[in-house]
Order: C-alpha cells, then structure tokens, then sequence
C-alpha cells in the first residue's frame, strides 16, 4: 500500500468536510436570514448539491477504482442514466425507511424526502462514484473482507459512520427539551452529517495505522 494513496484520500476526505463547512457560512452571504436551524431545508439543499458536484469531480480528477477498458460514449452516457435512477430510487427508499422508523407519513414529507436525499448523498451517491451502477461490486465491498482498496476501505467507514450518525441524532427528538434542533428533520440530518465528517477523518487515519494487517484482493 502506497502512503501517497493515503495521503490523496486524506485530501480529498478533508477537502469534503472542509465544503461542508462552507455550506454552513457562505450562503449566509447571499440568502437574507440564512441559518442551519432557521432555514434548515435550504441548507440540506445546498449541502447535498455542494457535496455531489464535489464527489462527482473528485471522482473524475482521482478516479480511485479506473476500468481497464476504455468504454465507448454511448456506454458512458448509458451508466450515467443508471448512476441517476440508482441514486433516486436510494431516495425513495431511504425515505420510506425513514417513515417505517416513525417519520411523520403525511405531514413534513418534504423534509423527510429532503432528509433521505442528504442520507443518499453521503452513501449511495459515493457508492456510485467510485464502483458505478454494479450492485455486485456494491455487495462485495460491504462484505466481510471484500474491499479491493483503501477508498473501499474509506466507502465502509463514511457509510456506515453516516447512517450511525443519523441513527443517534434521532434519540433527542422526543424529549421534551423544546429546543429548534428537535424539530425534524434537523437533528437527523445534523446527526448524519458529523457522522460523515468524522467517517471521513477516521477513514484515511485508520488505513494508515493498520496498514500493515490491511490487504486486498486482485480485481
């Protein structure tokens, strides 16, 4: 393992957190009373296009998992159709996952759809980026030893620490503390956010100090 493929995945890893603090404080700059809590759904929008359009040019600058064949255009523009209808029907059925854990149904559905859009964003979307629309190769990477490269290795820990994260920001929402973080979806989606940002420090640090015991199959 190369520590220069490290080091290019803590620079990108730190590139991502680094726009998700800028989604934080820039728009502010443009949008009359712009918040995180106060206008919580214009920052989910801003959040998951800044992080998609960037995950999308990382992916083509450092293309982490290259074909050996050289596809023709209209493959391209087929996978690209795939990539899309992959990521909304991730969507679809983060949403519905989110309803069956005790989401509102009727009410609120724009946020919760809002929120399942973000989830997407910070796991299907990467998912997409770097192993394509194959499923097969989706299911080996979230195998028990089927990484085939330190960004697979990086892909399990975002993921994982994403949807953690997600999981625990729902804990204070029926407490009755009375505070505007508990107003769905917000500490959800914040929960899933610090969830992907420490994935992505973890990531690139736990590679690098078990490098030694880390291998990986030939493609």
């Amino acid at each position: 393992m190369k520590e220069a493929e490290i080091k290019r995945l803590l620079a990108a890893n730190l590139l991502c957190v680094f726009s998700i603090i800028l989604t934080t404080t820039v728009p502010a700059f443009f949008l009359d009373s712009f918040s995180v809590l106060g206008t919580h759904l214009t920052w989910l929008c801003i959040c998951s296009v800044s992080i998609s359009a960037l995950n999308i040019v990382l992916c083509l600058v450092l293309k982490p998992n290259p074909s050996p064949k050289r596809s023709s255009f209209a493959h391209k523009i087929s996978r690209f159709l795939k990539c899309c209808i992959y990521f909304f029907m991730s969507c679809i059925l983060f949403h519905v996952i989110i309803v069956l854990y005790g989401a509102p149904l009727i009410e609120s559905v724009t946020e919760t759809f809002l929120f399942a859009v973000l989830l997407s964003t910070f796991t299907t979307l990467q998912c997409l980026c770097m192993l394509g629309p194959n499923i097969q190769a989706w299911i080996r990477v979230f195998s028990k030893n089927g990484a085939m490269s330190i960004w697979d290795n990086s892909l399990q820990i975002t993921t994982m620490c994403s949807i953690l994260g997600a999981w625990f920001g729902a804990f204070p929402i029926p407490l009755d503390w009375d505070r505007p973080w508990q107003v769905w979806p917000i500490s959800c989606s914040l929960g899933a956010t610090f969830g992907y940002m420490a994935g992505l420090i973890i990531a690139p640090l736990w590679i690098h100090w078990n490098q030694k015991q880390l291998t990986y199959k030939s493609r």
